[in-house]
């Protein structure tokens, strides 16, 4: 029902009120105040908000009086053995592409499947605002030391820099940039000036009906030179994936497409997206917001609830279901003490992320109160929101008070928007002082953490979780080399760690040994959005490059800011040269080395690591570090702040002890240390002040409202059914509605399946589903070589998620796999009848010929890691019906349930290992009609063992995604069979 008449229809009309201000003038707003219960005003303020939906969006069909009643008595519902599940409307959705496009392609095909049944595809259409940013296709094609260090093949002045061939179809491109013609959209047909492949001009890149684009003719340097380039590589290379953007951008209501180059989905979602408090139809409510990026939860910083899902669930809310959820705990997260001089907001991040880890706080809400909360700035507080998936906390939640309400006048908010938005907050009590304890709401449990304990440390080699101080980064190395191999060890013989080898670079010879740095990103994820460590960084190279240091050419550097505001402020505080001259110089805006994007090392660096079998080091300011998923040689990967990233990069090494030892020697022969070139805070601070201004914020609206010239002149088809290219290799119809029915069949057992895959532990959502390159020799690769397309065409898999059938070759295709069928690392299996080893996907393929049901096999923490709808969809058409693992990460948990895969966890206690399993046995599940959340199955087996599991579906809501084969497909039958859902607000 529309809230337009919520006052004579809607159940809580009584609770409506009214703000008024000669500035914004009267504006409706549900109150939950005007219940007059006093337990509402000791609820968690991040529960204060899931009622404030429950309320507002009442309508007896999606969401029911007692579910408001349930989330009201929160209390009594922390006592109850079965946790109640309640449902929950956020105000908008937010999609990245590379989840984002699968979601997309999803409802294209559900459009289809509807239309074929005679019904108007047109029902599939979002209801909830949907904001979809193109960030994670970038690719560093291009960095500095390329640049620099380029012959000149084209004889003349301007063409310096050689440009690698574009990986688009027809003749590779080649020749360098022009620098008489560097204005975007050249009209030459080709360039001239370029080198000549086979004595032809180098041909010029069209993108429908824009004006001719030469990759060698690029903008002035409004931008750097490298992040153009790198930018112009990633629009040539994904105008499939572009086209269909745009086309979800005008079929689609409800859909709004951020085009590249504006900034990382989390980063433009705090900048440009969130609104802090809604305006819908006349009333005002909190903004709310479910994304398909684990990073969503740094908007809890702003005082905005919100949090990652897959993209199956992202499709249902956008579709109008709610998302259900668990009626939290919450943990109120108490901090006191003054922060270090010395830490950074990355040290407090992982302070408190091993502290809340050691707590065991998984999927539950954790809010932040006490007088240490007033000394964290609002980005301090984003990053810390930002990193509550490493704890598995479903959000860590910051109320707004006085220092966000600072941060916001900083923000392109109105003077109007400000007032309403103070003005409502404490009319609803979602406003927070932190002086006055009685104000302190009640909370599940309370922990407390002193930031006075809180000093600098680093995260790795292989873990987010295994947190090392920096103070004793030397001897962890050390004992890392000696253990075996596993999460911390890498078990180097004593006679070889003293191992150098030597190599020539450019000219010159260096020496590489265990711990040389090797790879050195400041990267978008996680910490760019936050200035005073970006500063810090940018202050600690102008001290570093003053004093006389620099960073070994051959190190892989890198800067890619999370938007263009981050360059706007490293460039007006003066610090960005020096971090260029460090070779820290901006690639571009999107996820590069952090999803595996990194440009390949030297090959002398590659030749002298595997001579010297050495472990080498990568260094980073984000929140993923996988052994392998920086770079396959770079075994040892640390997260560390965009400061401590530079200084390891100087120092050349990560076997070093700064405090005793130097962090390097100037060209004179002085020793310099680190604390000699680290910033202080009030330093920090001191810029950070002058730098971070209003302005930024502005010029990214205009930006943002602006486009560019590329994405507004790129055409796309205006059909409300998209017409699907047979020949596209990115963009294709799934396979998810074939054979629809308009009802479920009855449950079907699981008979007579055969194990896929036997793993062990922490199987991460990379492990399923791989988003970076795609091998030479994978069946991904054969099934692209067989489209005509050359090994520099594949792009990565993250890129081609709108292809189900490269995805579904790339469902297990990670390196890293450990399957014990096969006792070696490698995407490869048993096929179990024949005794025959081959490529997951060729096995997956015969069983299905054979109509042979599958499961997988698992160990703990099955699923950990990035939320990732493949990592479910793949497995999903590979035929496993169900999963048994000894525990599940609660997103991928969902994903499965999500897909109509069965997630079984062992009982307690017990594991495929306790239960003698060999994994060759053949399984069969029976699945009652009458099927309970977490009801107990029983497991059978061909060797004649039997063994319990628990079938984990928490709610009836699971129960009817996994008897309609999933979210997809309860979705589409909804739509045909009932009328159209209640008008969304």
């Amino acid at each position: 029902m529309a809230l337009a008449a919520a006052s004579q229809e809607h159940p809580f009309s009584h609770l409506i009120d009214t703000l008024k201000s000669e500035k914004y003038g009267e504006k409706k707003y549900f109150s939950p105040q005007k219940l007059n219960d006093p337990r509402y005003d000791a609820l968690p303020l991040s529960i204060r908000v899931l009622l404030e939906a429950a309320i507002r969006k009442c309508d007896g069909f999606y969401v029911r009086k007692e579910d408001v009643d349930n989330i009201l008595d929160w209390q009594q519902q922390q006592q109850q053995q079965n946790p109640t599940e309640i449902p929950f409307s956020p105000a908008r959705v937010l999609l990245q592409d590379f989840t984002g496009i699968p979601a997309m392609v999803d409802l294209a095909a559900m459009r289809d499947a509807l239309a074929s049944q005679g019904i108007d595809p047109n029902v599939v259409n979002p209801s909830s605002p949907t904001d979809l940013v193109v960030d994670h296709s970038l690719q560093i094609d291009f960095s500095k030391c390329a640049i620099q260090n380029a012959p000149n093949p084209g004889g003349g002045e301007g063409h310096s820099t050689p440009i690698k061939s574009p990986p688009g179809r027809g003749a590779p491109l080649r020749g360098s940039q022009c620098g008489s013609h560097s204005q975007r959209g050249c009209s030459k047909g080709a360039c001239s000036d370029a080198p000549a492949t086979s004595g032809k001009p180098a041909s010029a890149v069209q993108i429908e009906n824009t004006p001719l684009l030469c990759p060698f003719h690029l903008q002035p340097v409004s931008e750097p030179e490298t992040a153009l380039k790198n930018q112009e590589m990633e629009l040539i290379r994904n105008k499939e994936r572009l086209q269909f953007f745009k086309w979800c951008s005008k079929a689609f209501k409800n859909v709004n497409v951020v085009p590249p180059d504006y900034g990382v989905i989390h980063q433009v979602n705090l900048e440009y997206l969130s609104r802090v408090v809604q305006e819908r139809d006349g009333f005002v409510c909190p903004d709310s917001v479910v994304g398909t990026d684990s990073h969503t939860t740094m908007v809890n910083g702003l005082g905005i609830l919100g949090w990652g899902v897959g993209g199956i669930e992202s499709e249902a809310v956008m579709l109008g279901q709610p998302v259900s959820l668990t009626l939290p705990q919450v943990v109120g997260c108490k901090l006191v003490g003054s922060i270090s001089t010395l830490a950074t907001s990355i040290d407090i991040v992982l302070g408190i992320t091993k502290h809340l880890r050691q707590a065991g706080i998984a999927g539950r809400f954790v809010e932040f109160f006490g007088p240490g909360v007033s000394q964290l700035s609002a980005p301090d507080r984003t990053t810390i929101a930002n990193m509550c998936p490493e704890y598995n906390a479903t959000v860590s939640f910051f109320p707004v008070d006085d220092v966000t309400l600072k941060h916001f006048k900083q923000t392109n908010f109105s003077e109007e928007k400000l007032e309403l938005l103070e003005t409502y907050l404490k009319a609803v009590k979602l406003f927070r002082t932190y002086e006055d304890p009685s104000e302190d709401p009640q909370y599940s449990e309370v922990i407390d953490i002193n930031l006075s304990s809180i000093v600098p440390h680093v995260s790795g080699p292989k873990r987010p979780q295994d947190r090392v101080a920096v103070s004793h980064m030397k001897t962890d190395f050390l004992s890392c080399l000696n253990e075996k191999v596993g999460f911390k060890g890498f078990h180097i013989p004593k006679e070889k760690q003293e191992t150098l080898t030597p190599f020539v670079h450019e000219g010159r010879e260096y020496k590489l040994a265990h711990g040389s740095v090797v790879i050195a990103a400041v990267i978008s994820c996680t910490n760019n959005c936050n200035p005073s460590v970006m500063l810090a960084a940018g202050l600690l190279a102008k001290k570093a490059v003053t004093a006389g240091l620099a960073v070994r050419p051959y190190i892989r550097t890198s800067l890619a800011p999370g938007s263009g505001m981050v360059t706007h402020y490293l460039s007006t505080s003066g610090v960005l040269p020096y971090l260029s001259q460090l070779g820290f110089e901006v690639i571009g805006y999107g996820c590069a080395t952090c999803v595996g994007n990194t440009a390949p090392l030297p090959d002398p660096v590659v030749d002298a690591i595997k001579q010297g079998e050495l472990v080498a080091c990568g260094v980073l300011s984000g929140n993923r570090h996988f052994e392998g998923r920086l770079c396959d040689c770079v075994r040892a990967n640390y997260l560390a702040s965009p400061p401590l990233v530079v200084a390891y990069a100087i120092a050349g090494t990560i076997d070093i002890d700064f405090e005793t030892e130097p962090l390097g020697v100037n060209s004179e022969g002085k020793e310099v240390y680190l604390r000699e070139v680290w910033p202080s805070r009030e330093e920090v601070q001191h810029t950070e002040g002058h730098s971070v201004i209003a302005s930024m914020f502005q010029d990214l609206r205009h930006k943002m409202e602006k486009k560019n010239m590329l994405w507004n002149n790129l055409e796309a088809p205006e059909s409300e059914l998209f017409p699907w290219d047979p020949k596209s290799t990115y963009i294709r119809c799934p396979p998810f509605f074939n054979k629809l029915t308009k009802e479920p069949s009855a449950f079907q057992s699981i008979d007579g399946a055969q194990a896929l895959l036997f793993l062990g532990d922490t199987v991460t959502t990379d492990h399923i589903s791989p988003a970076g390159s795609i091998a030479r020799v994978s069946p991904a690769a054969k099934y692209l070589l067989s489209k005509r397309l050359t090994p520099r065409e594949f792009n990565s898999y993250g890129a081609r998620r709108g292809n189900d059938a490269v995805m579904t070759r790339g469902t297990f295709a990670s390196i890293k796999l450990q399957n014990r069928f096969i006792g070696k690392t490698g995407p490869k299996t048993l096929h179990i009848p024949s005794g025959q080893t081959m490529d997951v996907f060729e096995a997956a393929e015969r069983y299905q010929r054979e109509g042979i049901p599958l499961v997988i096999l698992a160990g703990k923490k099955y699923g950990s890691g990035s939320s990732r709808d493949w990592a479910a969809k793949g497995p999903y058409l590979l035929g496993v019906r169900a999963v048994i693992a000894e525990s599940f990460e609660k997103m991928h948990k969902n994903h499965l349930v999500g897909m109509g895969i069965a997630p079984l966890q062992f009982l307690p206690g017990e594991s495929a290992k306790s239960l003698e399993l060999c994994g060759k046995e053949k399984f069969s599940v029976t699945f009652p009609e009458d099927l309970s959340p977490r009801q107990e199955l029983s497991v059978r087996t061909s060797s004649g063992k039997a063994f319990r599991v628990i079938a984990l579906f928490e709610s009836e809501m699971d129960i009817a995604f996994y008897r309609h084969g999933g979210i997809l497909r309860f979705v589409a039958r909804t739509l045909t069979r009932r009328p159209s859902p209640p008008a969304s607000d």
